[in-house]
């Protein structure tokens, strides 16, 4: 059940003869969520912002470039996600709110019942962007570049009453920003949450900024979230979840939620190709241009990483919170016991 006024979303457990056993489903039939990569193209591959930013890009945006999603295809994404997917995220190479078809795009998701998200750089936010947003979108994520264009972003967001929220990428790097800024208290006032996303060495992510378990700044901010209050709510992504079981004693079980590439949600590129996660880059994937994402969904590489997390650490006792952690990289998995073996 999902309410796409509020956002509210339940899943039950398993059913059996209509009776709910409380057992948590693994998967579902169709995704939920589909992160849709409608932008090929990023201009900040000339600009060079990303990297001034210290945020290393993992779709390659500065070195790759094709042709945006067409609004056509797009199109069909949502006829066939009609009543089956809850929510779309916008993202892809680029910045989403720069795409030609912005505001077509976004009208589209709520004609089928859609609830459409996006995260953008903020670089080219501007009002009628900002209120097309509180129009249609669920939320909207700003990446943390830590520059005027992102605060300025987040200000116009929150002007037109859009629920914003910040990613912020963990890096070795970036680890003693995250303390020092949480510490004072520094994040801008009036967002929805913060969400810290795990830095993968994926496009341009160097192996040089993966966090490791054994860094000593992962106590201290793990420790500090984890016995401070914030005027903001505090998320991680499923990547982290290793890392919150290591280092965090006052989170409720209920709230972790392991990896749900090919469990929950899938990718979909700007070229209609159908991946379990943003991160599989060294899988084609499947085309979906003449295909089904029901025939996706049912294909085998997703078989196989749905397998892979079903399999990993089968002798831990928080096998069914971590599910082993990223199956695709595993050197970013933040856990000091036994770690899954490698496919």
């Amino acid at each position: 059940m999902f309410d796409p006024v509020t956002g509210f979303y339940i899943r039950s457990g398993i059913l059996d003869n209509g009776i709910d056993t409380g057992v948590e489903p693994f998967m579902a039939s169709f995704p939920e969520l589909i992160d849709i990569g409608i932008m090929g193209t990023c201009e900040h591959g000339t600009s060079g912002l990303c990297f001034q930013s210290g945020v290393q890009c993992y779709q390659s945006g500065s070195k790759i470039t094709e042709a945006n999603m067409s609004l056509e295809n797009f199109q069909r994404i949502l006829a066939e996600c009609r009543h089956k997917a809850f929510q779309v995220a916008l993202g892809g190479r680029g910045d989403p709110d720069t795409h030609l078809d912005f505001a077509t795009i976004l009208a589209a998701c709520r004609d089928n019942d859609i609830v459409p998200n996006y995260t953008t750089s903020g670089f080219r936010m501007n009002s009628e962007k900002a209120r097309l947003s509180k129009i249609y979108c669920g939320a909207v994520a700003v990446s943390w570049h830590g520059f005027r264009y992102t605060s300025n972003a987040i200000q116009l967001l929150l002007d037109e009453g859009v629920k914003t929220n910040i990613h912020y990428v963990l890096s070795r790097r970036s680890l003693p920003l995250a303390i020092q800024m949480l510490s004072q208290q520094s994040f801008p006032p009036n967002i929805n949450a913060i969400v810290f996303l795990l830095h993968k060495p994926i496009g341009l992510g160097t192996e040089e900024d993966i966090l490791t378990i054994n860094n000593p700044l992962l106590f201290k901010f793990f420790n500090f979230i984890d016995n401070n209050d914030f005027k903001f709510k505090i998320g991680f992504d499923s990547c982290s979840v290793p890392g919150l079981l290591t280092y965090m004693r006052n989170i409720d079980p209920t709230y972790y939620d392991a990896c749900e590439a090919a469990r929950w949600s899938m990718y979909i590129s700007s070229d209609m190709r159908a991946f379990p996660c943003s991160f599989d880059k060294d899988y084609d994937g499947y085309d979906i241009s003449e295909d089904s994402i029901q025939n996706a969904w049912w294909s085998e590489r997703f078989i196989i990483f749905r397998n892979h997390l079903k399999s990993a650490c089968p002798n831990c006792v928080q096998h069914d919170m971590c599910l082993g952690g990223c199956p695709i990289l595993n050197n970013i998995v933040l856990c000091d016991k036994m770690k899954k073996e490698p496919n």
